[in-house]
């Protein structure tokens, strides 16, 4: 009877967690597996084309296609990055200064240092020596800009790359492209200079450095 009466019991309580709504005892659906995304015809032939082309190479540097492949691919991200930046980078800078960027003054070298070159060249120039005055005036004032603003130019910097530099009012990029002119012409095309180059270079300079000139 005892027994009895336990599985009459047993079967009551399984009924009963059965019946509970807060359990699921239903098979759950199965799980939808999703399909794998289907490459295009066209990129896969260019795979195929590249692997062709480039695979070779691989092998002779001891490369697996694919371990080559993703080296070409983070080249070509490298590239795309350094093209991007070339294009942008002068909109971007472009950007910054039309949006209230702080500019940098407008150099100019001291008129005491400005009237010292200017009397060491024109007693260059009084003697004639008209090209050595001028190549004094260019070599004296790319030390001067040297000196005050370093970061402005590099060991490589030439005349012409200063002449274009924004940082130097437009007075100094004038100075800088009359100079040069006159020193690349008595230098390289071997012609010697006058008075007159001598003195268009003098008063290119003056302006730069905002000194009156005496007569």
């Amino acid at each position: 009877m005892a027994s009895a009466t336990a599985s009459r019991d047993a079967a009551s309580d399984w009924e009963a967690v059965r019946g509970a709504a807060d359990i699921q005892y239903a098979p759950l659906a199965p799980a939808k597996t999703l399909e794998p995304a289907q490459v295009p015809e066209w990129l896969q032939a260019l795979g195929r084309l590249l692997e062709a082309i480039f695979a070779p190479i691989g092998r002779l540097l001891g490369m697996s296609w694919p371990l080559f492949s993703n080296i070409l691919i983070a080249l070509a991200v490298l590239l795309a990055l350094f093209v991007l930046w070339r294009i942008l980078g002068p909109a971007i800078e472009a950007w910054r200064r039309r949006s209230g960027e702080a500019v940098p003054e407008a150099w100019a070298p001291a008129a005491e240092e400005a009237l010292a070159l200017l009397e060491d060249a024109d007693r260059l120039a009084a003697e004639g020596r008209y090209a050595e005055a001028t190549h004094l005036l260019l070599r004296r004032s790319v030390s001067q800009i040297r000196q005050a603003r370093p970061d402005w130019l590099h060991p490589a910097s030439t005349a012409r790359e200063i002449s274009a530099l924004s940082t130097l009012p437009d007075s100094g990029r004038e100075a800088f492209a009359t100079i040069a002119t006159r020193v690349e012409r008595s230098r390289f095309a071997l012609r010697d200079l006058g008075a007159g180059d001598w003195a268009d270079a003098r008063a290119a300079y003056a302006r730069f450095a905002r000194i009156e000139l005496r007569a």
